[in-house]
């Protein structure tokens, strides 16, 4: 759990040997306090007694607050009654921002506001069985599955490292990263689960690109815990570790970080709600950073189509965007609608909106978008 300093310096190591070894300690604990409590209890005077006492039972509180009170998994709780349904009968705004994701012609959307208090979504898609996951303190939403040497695994969330929820798994007890899947304690230290592609947008538009999709629906238990996020999705919260900071490249501005080959890059989300669309080049792959007209849905993709590479310009008056090549008209989803490459489609690109302090962080490689 998140004490003073934990989360700046490297601390997992300890804090794994103490949960590991914790029973010990407790026995340790007790045996050096065991013979003192014996003696005043029965040779000492009645204020001899009272006050080890007092010692004894204000330990057993604090005892019984970490243990079954402050503990991760029960303060955020898995939802008990989870309900998808059409976008026809919908009770989710259609401006919230959601998690989507699609596998073999099934699409299910899990808003943020939802799975940003739950922290982890165990879900089937098209087949597939998925561990859906959200930080709220580093603004990272990520799909893995939960099989590990082919098996599947129940996850509980267990605290932080670095700001980012960590999870643990039942079968071998390691514990395991939000942001990128990876073990980093316990026998599979060192690991990765495999990331399932994920796209975050706002419903409507998630709607409008599956209009088949399911949508994960609100469980009538945690109301009040869905309504502390409910500003949450727009950085409406004053809440010190979810919070919004509306200047670029500070600790909780947001981001765009693109994952291209073995090469990432950040891209200032001020600078992008500005201009739109950016053409960019990441290690050696030209890249389309492109952002939807309702200004919180984006995509990217690579430039490359049958070896020639494109050059993008956004049509402001048209809300769409052409190539300098060939002139061919092409929609937010990397389709060409209209030209001579009518129905080719740009390849998408690993695209997440965090944090900064969470993207460079966990992305120690990065460079940044700068605007020549």
């Amino acid at each position: 759990m998140p004490f003073p300093g934990s989360q700046i310096h490297d601390t997992i190591g300890l804090a794994y040997f103490l949960h590991c070894y914790i029973n010990l300690f407790r026995i340790a604990g007790l045996a050096l306090i065991a013979m003192p409590v014996y003696h005043y209890w029965k040779h000492g005077k009645l204020r001899q007694k009272i006050v080890p006492a007092f010692f004894i039972l204000f330990y057993a509180l604090i005892f019984y607050f970490f243990n079954f009170i402050a503990q991760a998994d029960k303060m955020f709780v898995q939802p008990s009654n989870k309900i998808f349904s059409s976008a026809s009968v919908n009770k989710v705004s259609e401006k919230n921002l959601v998690i989507g994701v699609a596998i073999k012609g099934e699409s299910k959307a899990f808003p943020i506001q939802f799975i940003g208090y739950h922290h982890q979504v165990m879900d089937t898609i098209g087949g597939t069985r998925v561990i859906v996951t959200y930080c709220t303190v580093c603004r990272s939403g990520r799909v893995f599955s939960p099989l590990i040497n082919g098996r599947p695994e129940k996850f509980r969330l267990v605290g932080m490292d670095h700001f980012n929820a960590m999870f643990e798994d039942a079968g071998t007890g390691s514990w395991w990263r939000q942001e990128n899947g990876e073990a980093i304690a316990g026998p599979l230290k060192g690991k990765l689960l495999d990331e399932i592609p994920s796209q975050q947008m706002t419903l409507k538009e998630w709607i409008a690109e599956h209009p088949e999709t399911k949508i994960l629906q609100p469980d009538s238990l945690f109301e009040n815990d869905y309504e502390m996020l409910k500003g949450y999705d727009y950085g409406f919260t004053k809440n010190p570790l979810e919070y919004t900071d509306p200047e670029s490249w500070q600790m909780k501005s947001w981001v765009v970080g693109v994952v291209a080959g073995d090469h990432e890059k950040a891209y200032d989300w001020n600078e992008i709600e500005r201009v739109r669309m950016i053409n960019d080049t990441i290690g050696f792959i030209p890249v389309l950073v492109l952002l939807e007209k309702d200004s919180f849905s984006f995509h990217t993709f690579g430039r490359i189509i049958d070896n020639q590479e494109l050059f993008f310009q956004w049509n402001g008056s048209l809300q769409s965007i052409t190539d300098s090549e060939t002139s061919s008209v092409w929609n937010s989803r990397g389709e060409c609608i209209e030209g001579s490459l009518k129905g080719k489609v740009l390849t998408p690109l690993p695209c997440y909106l965090e944090y900064w302090h969470s993207w460079k962080q966990f992305h120690p490689n990065t460079t940044t978008y700068q605007m020549n």
